[in-house]
């Protein structure tokens, strides 16, 4: 298994594939319409201007993503990520979701994010497990808070602090297309032997 950044153009077929279940038969989503292939692309397109958008790809087959996006819009959230991972149902439970937050997470660091949060409906003991074995932390319940198949739900919000130093930043985060042109970020993206580097 090889985890590399997506590829709108050729990626979001499967990228939306894999979704698909998440709106329609699950609540790991609030939508109540999957998006096409085109509207996935364009919002990897818009992801990938400012931070990582990663797939999981097996014998040439994307199993899984993974991506960060703003907290919020205000200028001051703007060292902040929500996270997202999501694996299609029949390459669950295989270590890929972790995999892919491992390689998100590192870059998120190395761009000069500060905080990553990610939501969760509840209950989900697999996704709360996943974040906390990674070292996230519940920092709130919104009770009822979303209305999905006739009744309302609970979403959980837990946060990684990404940088041990409580201090200013030093800068604005790196948008993900200059880390990718940094030769000094080859390292990093080769430091597991099976992730490559964007074509």
């Amino acid at each position: 298994m090889i985890v590399r950044p997506a590829r709108p153009e050729t990626d979001a077929a499967a990228v939306a594939d894999i979704y698909r279940p998440a709106v329609t038969s699950s609540l790991a989503s609030f939508e109540e319409r999957a998006p096409t292939t085109e509207e996935m692309a364009e919002r990897m397109r818009a992801t990938l201007a400012r931070t990582p958008w990663l797939v999981a790809e097996q014998d040439g087959t994307v199993v899984g993503y993974a991506y960060a996006g703003p907290h919020q819009q205000r200028p001051g959230y703007r060292w902040s990520v929500n996270i997202s991972v999501y694996v299609a149902p029949r390459h669950s439970r295989r270590g890929i979701g972790r995999r892919l937050y491992d390689e998100l997470l590192s870059i998120l660091r190395r761009q000069g994010f500060v905080n990553a949060y990610a939501g969760i409906t509840l209950p989900n003991a697999a996704s709360v497990g996943l974040h906390e074995s990674m070292g996230f932390v519940t920092v709130a319940v919104y009770p009822r808070v979303g209305f999905k198949f006739g009744r309302w739900h609970d979403t959980t919000w837990l946060h990684l602090r990404l940088v041990e130093e409580d201090t200013p930043p030093v800068g604005d985060p790196m948008p993900a297309p200059e880390l990718w042109r940094d030769p000094s970020v080859e390292p990093m993206l080769a430091a597991c032997a099976k992730t490559i580097r964007p074509a």
